[in-house]
């Protein structure tokens, strides 16, 4: 890489696949020297986050190539990426790959992709991941809304008394609402409708695209995040901060996210996801 000629095409090539992750809401450098285990390398492409409930680190070439990319370029890849200890590599080229190639990155961490399909498995992968994070955080925010009675919850407006009309703010609501959203955007259900029929709300009632949702994730999750906090430090003002805590795993879903995943499944697919709730089909 070092000897590679820097043409126009090519330098055009690279700086569109870098803002094309960039435009997902990751870091990617190009030209970035990187200092491996055995070597240094000089990669086209470097792609890391560090926000995100998993960090990721991937390498990219770029092969603005008027022939298919031989297998020796996986090999070579599969070097680099072990030598930095990168998650994932990438070859991204404009006219394919040799059945070599494609064979050497079978069952491997070396992704082969035109650029039309970077954008499309990519902006998956990523976006997946940030749903994840969004996940993650409601499953934290729902054990600790939960590890308080339902006579503390009404006390310290955290939720409405049965039969309450109109709602003030009801937690329970806004949970449910959250999951439903992150499981539709998952599935790229859009516009998504995020009417929550409370007197209190925080954001638009519709996300058209991906970007629209993440800013109402973030607007909701922080005010719930905020409304527990204000509560809790009442509670313990008045010595009633007494929460069911267990232990807390944000890695599982939860029982209402496992029903919301059932949809569309077929009874084998239905047991396998229950299986980690040790619930069971009758």
């Amino acid at each position: 890489m070092n000897n590679k000629v820097m043409t126009k095409e090519w330098f055009n090539f690279q700086e569109k696949i870098a803002q094309h992750f960039r435009s997902l809401g990751v870091k990617a450098e190009t030209n970035q020297p990187i200092k491996g285990i055995r070597t240094d390398h000089d990669l086209d492409v470097f792609v890391t986050s560090q926000y995100l409930c998993t960090n990721i680190k991937w390498v990219i070439e770029a092969k603005y190539w008027k022939t298919k990319v031989p297998k020796e370029k996986v090999l070579a890849l599969r070097t680099i990426v072990d030598d930095i200890g990168a998650d994932k590599g990438f070859i991204i080229s404009e006219v394919g790959f040799q059945s070599g190639a494609l064979e050497a990155a079978k069952n491997t961490n070396i992704v082969l992709y035109t650029f039309e399909e970077l954008v499309l498995n990519s902006t998956n992968a990523i976006q997946g991941l940030i749903l994840e994070s969004f996940s993650r955080r409601i499953r934290f925010l729902e054990h600790k809304y939960y590890a308080h009675s339902k006579k503390i919850r009404i006390k310290y407006n955290l939720r409405n008394d049965f039969l309450d009309y109109p709602i003030q703010f009801s937690g329970n609501i806004l949970i449910f609402m959250i999951y439903d959203a992150i499981f539709a955007a998952k599935n790229n259900n859009y516009p998504i409708a995020l009417e929550n029929y409370m007197l209190e709300k925080a954001g638009d009632n519709k996300a058209d695209n991906f970007l629209e949702l993440t800013n109402w994730l973030n607007l909701n999750l922080n005010w719930f995040d905020e409304k527990m906090y204000k509560a809790e430090c009442e509670m313990i003002l008045n010595y009633e901060y007494l929460p069911d805590i267990n232990h807390i795993d944000t890695n599982f879903m939860s029982i209402y996210e496992a029903g919301l995943s059932l949809k569309g499944k077929s009874d084998e697919e239905k047991v396998i996801i229950l299986k980690n709730f040790n619930l069971s089909i009758n």
